[in-house]
């Protein structure tokens, strides 16, 4: 059950790829004001996402689309909750 350095690099990648965008926001608007600590936390929300869905796509076999779907509407409800706290829970600071 290894994975391999290449899936964690390409996961990696992609994260700080995605992570350019909000930091490039950050020097063309004032919308944007995140600090290290929303970084950290995007990052690691954002590489665990690829790696849960690389585990599904690896090993799951029966009822991979639920599977994916059920992890993509999980990330989209934290990635909510922690942005605007829609929910009100303290996991968004409020």
């Amino acid at each position: 059950m290894s994975i391999s350095i290449r899936i964690i690099k390409k996961w990696a990648a992609i994260t700080v790829i995605l992570l350019t965008i909000p930091l490039t926001a950050m020097f063309l608007t004032n919308e944007v004001d995140w600090g290290v600590f929303d970084f950290l936390v995007m990052g690691v929300l954002l590489f665990s996402f690829g790696m849960v869905l690389e585990l599904i796509g690896r090993k799951t076999r029966r009822f991979k689309i639920i599977w994916i779907a059920l992890v993509i509407l999980t990330f989209l409800l934290i990635w909510a909750e922690l942005g605007v706290g829609i929910f009100g829970t303290p996991f968004s600071g409020n």
